[in-house]
């Protein structure tokens, strides 16, 4: 049975990003693959994995897939042929993550997966989030706020990630179990899929669901800076307070709206936490370790009433302002 670990809040954090450097040598290297770095959220992932390699005297490498399961792979081609220490992969999708492992496997170099997750294949640890219950908070607090304006009845809309990612299913799971438990009798609109992952696409999304719904009351954005244009579509539309919105992970932006109201709730992933871990366990299992196979970073329900309190972790562990 595989063992599982949760992390606590107290893990010590290391030193802030430097400037991406090469290879010192063969062998020497971590590199992080990831789905896009345009999104903070891997940005702070990123900066962890770095903050990890870089104190145990390895260079780093952030190479970014642009959302494109080919560009993975040859990422992924290119760090093997270069014989590096190990790789940190962030999937594209939970779908395409298997024929990197593949490789990887084939020439003795460990993986470390950081969230999203693998439909299959061999892996060192897999480091990530309760999304499920992540998105199950955001539900609850969304319910709550809508039953404060008395709009329990109305419309919510979903723009969300990819759901042929793991995290995605998770995400959209639990927020509709959270809303349902949360006294939300209304109706979910038809769910829009991110591809792009910007503020333009969900923008666009959000204008058709406020044309399709007009009776919208409610609004979940399954990542953070899409959540901006959101926020520029309701605006646009003349509906700023009349629909609450709820988001997942945070960027600093995410201050002021929260404070301000115009974001209610958001699940708040811990990045630069996930990537230092990811970065932790994958030099362990370089230097013949045995990390433990399944991480789980704990996810932070941030509300208007509670970010006050909260932003000194969040400004360590989900920023990585360190």
């Amino acid at each position: 049975m595989e063992r599982r670990t949760v992390l606590k809040l107290g893990i010590g954090l290391g030193a802030a990003l430097g400037a991406l450097r090469p290879a010192m040598a063969a062998g020497k290297e971590i590199v992080y693959i990831t789905p896009g770095l345009d999104l903070p959220f891997w940005r702070a992932v990123s900066k962890g994995v770095e903050t990890a390699a870089k104190a145990k005297g390895y260079a780093f490498q952030a190479l970014d897939s642009h959302n494109s399961a080919q560009t993975q792979l040859q990422n992924a081609q290119d760090s093997i042929a270069r014989n590096v220490a190990g790789i940190v992969l962030s999937p594209t999708d939970s779908s395409t993550a298997p024929s990197v492992l593949t490789i990887a496997k084939r020439a003795g170099i460990p993986v470390v997966i950081a969230d999203i997750g693998a439909n299959s294949g061999d892996y060192v640890s897999y480091v990530a989030s309760n999304n499920y219950e992540g998105a199950h908070g955001v539900g609850l607090g969304l319910a709550a706020a809508l039953k404060k304006k008395g709009w329990e009845a109305g419309t919510v809309g979903i723009v969300g990630i990819s759901q042929a990612r793991k995290n995605g299913q998770a995400r959209t799971k639990g927020f509709l179990d959270g809303l349902k438990e949360g006294g939300f009798t209304g109706k979910v609109a038809e769910i829009m899929q991110m591809q792009s992952y910007t503020t333009d696409e969900t923008y666009k999304f959000t204008q058709d669901l406020l044309t399709a719904n007009p009776g919208m009351r409610g609004l979940f954005i399954q990542t953070d800076q899409p959540t901006l244009g959101a926020l520029r579509a309701i605006k646009a539309a003349r509906r700023t307070g009349e629909v609450l919105v709820a988001a997942f992970d945070g960027i600093p932006e995410f201050v002021d709206l929260l404070k301000s109201g115009d974001v209610v709730v958001t699940g708040m992933q811990q990045p630069f936490l996930m990537g230092s871990t990811s970065g932790d366990s994958l030099i362990e299992a370089i230097g013949g370790g045995k990390p433990e196979h399944e991480i789980t970073v704990p996810i932070l329900a941030v509300t208007s009433e509670t970010i006050d309190a909260q932003l000194p972790t969040i400004k360590k562990t989900v920023f990585g302002d360190v």
